[in-house]
């Protein structure tokens, strides 16, 4: 086993944050990070937002443990596609004919943005890049009109991205509501009435039916938009390709235990591309892409690589900044039988609680100095699978750190 090291396959946040917590966690031997960008890696929530939006550098900037990889011996292979997994002898086959041996391997492939399946849509852009962003930020110029497909976070960070460099919007979303997966009623319609008042267009419950080359998007109801630039924000999908050719269970990704480990006891997978079972929530097996799980699970996949047996315990958490309003959301507000509502200045509060009582979420849009401490204490009643008082959550007098002394 001398010459079999840690093997990582994708050089996003997850596996730059398992690479370091490796080392952190006393692993001496080889290291090596396989990542298909020519950058170290970055974080990627700014793309969507302030990296289009203020015209800073356009160089892509290394994280805080990417910076660390020279001194922590890191073997970074940039520009490096891994095209096959040989399970049996525990070896990794790229691009360039080089080949890897492992001892344990952590599959953080992330996602990839899902095209769109209508003729001419391939010529949509779409943001998961450093490069995608360049693009963006060079054709959204003032008075340009832009026809974004999805009205889902990505879609709407966008949107709000590009009336702050003065573009023109119009959003068309498939569903009746703006974020119908993901967040509450009540918070989706502050969020599409903030961008109504910032000029955003809408079309709901419409499909598109085709693209032309002149950027003029034709809708199931026969009306064209005409525009300028057309951007494809209909989700993302798990980089698998490697996982299946390796023979590994799929299941909305890369199927998981709670341990981060796959069908194959040798390899891990982590972040975008993984589907994990998840103990908080009876064991339901949850695929999520947000830049927090992404660093959580790269560090628990380090650990159980060093045979640490460790389960996820993390509680689902994610945010959105659009204009000067922030979202967030702790756990799964899908799991929740009932919502109970708390007034909160300048801001909205939900808490959801499942059919037993025990409170699954609590979602939140506002100033972020309004909603983040609640969140938080939120999150920590969640993890210990509290079921507080209904009244108590409703009643904005009663502190709510107080429940996590009960």
């Amino acid at each position: 086993m001398s010459d079999r090291g840690m093997v990582i396959i994708g050089a996003g946040e997850c596996g730059g944050r398992a690479a370091v917590a490796l080392r952190e966690q006393g692993w001496t031997g080889a290291i090596t990070l396989i990542g298909a960008e020519e950058h170290a890696p970055y974080e990627r929530p700014p793309l969507s937002k302030t990296f289009l939006t203020d015209d800073g550098p356009e160089a892509c900037q290394c994280n805080a443990d990417a910076a660390r990889f020279q001194e922590l011996a890191i073997d970074h292979r940039r520009s490096r596609r891994a095209v096959a997994i040989e399970r049996t002898d525990r070896t990794i086959r790229l691009d360039d004919g080089a080949t890897v041996p492992y001892h344990r391997l952590l599959l953080a492939t992330g996602a990839q943005a899902r095209p769109l399946t209508v003729p001419g849509g391939a010529a949509a852009l779409t943001l998961r890049h450093h490069g995608d962003a360049l693009r963006l930020r060079a054709d959204l110029t003032k008075g340009s009109r832009v026809t974004i497909i999805g009205g889902g976070f990505i879609g709407l960070e966008l949107a709000a991205s590009a009336v702050q460099r003065g573009a023109f919007v119009t959003v068309i979303e498939l569903a009746p509501r703006l974020l119908s997966r993901n967040v509450p009623a009540d918070i989706a319609a502050i969020v599409e009435a903030r961008h109504r008042a910032a000029g955003v267009v809408f079309h709901f419950g419409v499909a598109v039916e085709k693209i032309g080359l002149d950027g003029k998007v034709t809708l199931s109801t026969g009306e064209t938009i005409a525009g300028d630039i057309v951007i494809a924000g209909v989700g993302a999908r798990p980089d698998i390709a490697l996982a299946e050719q390796a023979g590994l269970a799929i299941d909305n990704g890369i199927a998981t235990d709670a341990c981060l480990r796959t069908s194959d006891e040798m390899i891990f997978a982590a972040g975008d591309c993984a589907a994990a079972t998840h103990p908080l929530f009876g064991g339901r097996r949850l695929r999520l892409e947000s830049w927090r799980n992404a660093l959580e699970q790269g560090a628990l996949a380090a650990r159980n690589m060093l045979d640490q047996q460790l389960s996820q315990t993390a509680v689902p958490w994610f945010w959105s900044d659009q204009y000067e309003i922030c979202l967030q959301i702790a756990g799964l507000p899908d799991s929740g039988a009932t919502t109970i509502a708390r007034a909160v200045p300048d801001a909205v509060l939900n808490f959801h609680l499942d059919a037993t009582g025990k409170l699954v979420a609590a979602s939140a849009i506002g100033p972020v100095g309004a909603i983040a401490k609640d969140i938080k204490i939120a999150e920590l009643l969640i993890a210990r699978q509290c079921r507080p008082d209904p009244q108590v959550l409703a009643e904005p007098s009663y502190r709510l750190k107080s429940l996590l002394a009960a």
